[in-house]
């Protein structure tokens, strides 16, 4: 079998590690990994994917993977990545939100017969005595090494607060914790992670006197530039009451042509000789790659269930579009007392969401961009009314490929 840091390498999961060749050495043999995810919402997002993924893969080569949910991390807060301080949450809030995580990550990985652990560092960093941790841990961080990590220095010029300082402390804490517990010996993240993933193996080389790795992943952007999981809609979510299983999956089928490889390495178990047959199509032929895209990763998010639901109504959609309106299409539910006197349409375009503002509706419609019931909307001000209605719904559309079912109440 492939080592997996090779497997990582080659599907573009590393940006940065300690040791390429001891990282590869030590991955020969049965190893425990840990990533840390936390509860700062009810559920994680398609930003996420990417170190789970890993988790999964590392779980398929034979290692022993750790979700570690940061209840007790998630009372400080992460600078990194951050140009304010996160709002503080509470301890009740923060375990509700670790449910949901537990509950989907338990799609990606196998928890049972203890192949794979789901923890939480509230359990052992809540009851810490801050004397002891002060003289015990805090004596081998130093405050000038600190201060150069990229997720403080970028926070310094708007001000950094004294909780948030503690946040890599704690953070190394918890693979030190780890390492002792369950011989953990590789902590892996985003590469805005780094600093906070060394001062961890530091930690443990100063306090144990072992050598431990840390893997970082790339900071994932589309060809466009725009964060992964982020569209005009807002965030990308895995929890199918927050974000449709129908959404998720025109999610990837919208992709950029040029992300499809990419997205088909990164999020999906797919062999690299087909990854990059499939990437490699051109016109028409890379519309298979993308519904192999979509289709595979909404299969992982939400089971083959919701994920052949979404397929068919996307077929449907694109197929015949006077055919009735599929059911898990996203839904607008519209005033029938509105309804009644007559809508412009881009009044109706903005105020379902298919555009941000009026004027982005109006540029879309007048450019022919805009559909309802499967016919463009020759004029910005086309009057929409209950004679467009189907079955008490109209189906609108927004350029090629977003879709919304209005039902009238």
């Amino acid at each position: 079998m492939k080592n997996v840091f090779d497997l990582f390498e080659e599907r573009g999961f590393v940006e940065q590690a300690t040791d390429s060749e001891a990282l590869r050495r030590q991955l020969e043999s049965p190893t425990a990994c840990y990533i840390g995810f936390d509860p700062t919402a009810r559920s994680l997002h398609v930003g996420s994917l990417v170190p789970i993924m890993s988790l999964a893969h590392m779980q398929r080569a034979g290692h022993k993977p750790i979700a570690v949910v940061g209840g007790g991390t998630t009372l400080v807060g992460d600078p990194s990545g951050k140009t304010e301080m996160r709002r503080l949450m509470s301890r009740a809030e923060i375990d509700e939100n670790g449910e949901g995580i537990k509950q989907q990550l338990s799609r990606f990985l196998d928890f049972s017969a203890d192949k794979a652990l789901m923890v939480n560092n509230a359990d052992w960093l809540v009851e810490l005595n801050y004397i002891e941790f002060l003289r015990d841990i805090g004596r081998h961080f130093s405050v000038n090494r600190m201060l150069a990590a990229e997720s403080y220095k970028t926070r310094l010029e708007t001000g950094l607060s004294f909780i948030e300082f503690n946040y890599m402390l704690l953070q190394a804490y918890d693979y030190w914790h780890l390492f002792k517990t369950y011989d953990c010996r590789l902590q892996m993240g985003g590469n805005d992670q780094w600093g906070n993933i060394l001062a961890g193996a530091d930690l443990i080389r100063r306090v144990e006197g072992e050598v431990v790795h840390a893997l970082t992943f790339p900071l994932i952007t589309t060809s466009s530039g725009i964060k992964m999981g982020k569209t005009h809609k807002g965030t990308i979510w895995l929890d199918p009451e927050l974000t449709s299983p129908y959404e998720y999956y025109q999610y990837w089928i919208n992709q950029d042509d040029r992300d499809i490889e990419k997205f088909l390495a990164l999020s999906t178990f797919l062999p690299m000789e087909e990854v990059r047959r499939l990437g490699s199509a051109q016109g028409e032929a890379i519309t298979e790659a993308k519904e192999f895209l979509a289709f595979e990763t909404t299969v992982l998010c939400h089971g083959l269930e919701e994920a052949e639901k979404a397929r068919n109504a996307a077929k449907q959609l694109f197929g015949a579009e006077d055919a009735g309106l599929p059911e898990s299409i996203p839904a607008f539910a519209f005033s029938g007392q509105d309804m009644q006197q007559g809508i412009a349409a881009y009044l109706l375009f903005e105020k379902c969401g298919l555009s941000k503002t009026r004027g982005e509706a109006r540029r879309l419609i007048s450019q022919g961009g805009g559909y309802v019931n499967g016919e463009r909307i020759e004029a910005f001000d086309q009057v929409i009314s209950p004679k467009d209605l189907r079955g008490g719904s109209l189906l609108l559309r927004a350029g090629k490929k977003r879709y919304l079912r209005v039902t009238v109440e």
